[in-house]
């Protein structure tokens, strides 16, 4: 190991203590009607030929799509958004709106259809959430959005498929 990496990580133990601390002040209660992370028991490889290389990268990697680049953010028809690996329907179209981010906004999840755990990969502390079935990363949750509930769940449009209203849902996988 070079001495820089040995530096960065020294820095990085270093912030510990303060994620910590941020959490405990500043860490928003889970959101109504989700649990905490838990999955089929399944491991991240078996959804790999399942989903796109792009969205496994987002559903079990936790990467982060571009801003603008989900069609799913522009999606105005009535309808459930799933989980792009397991299908489990995780949104209503009546709970989506336009956060103007890039990304697709919703006010809340359908009940215990997500599940919630702290991230700190920002350093500051943030509410993540994933698909309560397969433990897909979808988004975080976010405290500015439209009232009454105040809540953003920005999601990856990756992590998300989209089933129009008068189709039938996809069989559940897994």
């Amino acid at each position: 190991m070079n001495r820089r990496t040995l530096l960065h990580r020294l820095l990085a133990l270093g912030t510990l203590p303060l994620a910590a601390a941020c959490t405990r002040a500043s860490t928003p209660p889970t959101p109504s009607g989700t649990a905490t992370v838990a999955s089929l028991g399944l491991a991240p490889q078996f959804w790999r030929d399942k989903v796109s290389p792009a969205a496994f990268k987002v559903l079990f990697e936790h990467a982060t799509e571009p801003s603008g680049s989900s069609p799913l953010d522009h999606e105005k028809r009535s309808g459930t958004f799933v989980c792009a690996a397991c299908y489990s329907p995780l949104f209503l179209s009546a709970q989506k709106f336009d956060s103007g981010t890039g990304w697709p906004s919703f006010t809340h999840a359908i009940a215990g259809k997500t599940a919630t755990q702290s991230d700190f990969r920002m350093l500051l502390p943030r509410t993540e959430y994933h698909c309560a079935r397969c433990g897909g990363h979808q988004g975080h949750v976010f405290d500015d959005g439209p009232q009454p509930l105040g809540t953003r769940w920005c999601n990856n449009g990756l992590a998300l498929g989209f089933v129009a209203q008068n189709d039938a849902l996809p069989a559940l996988r897994g």
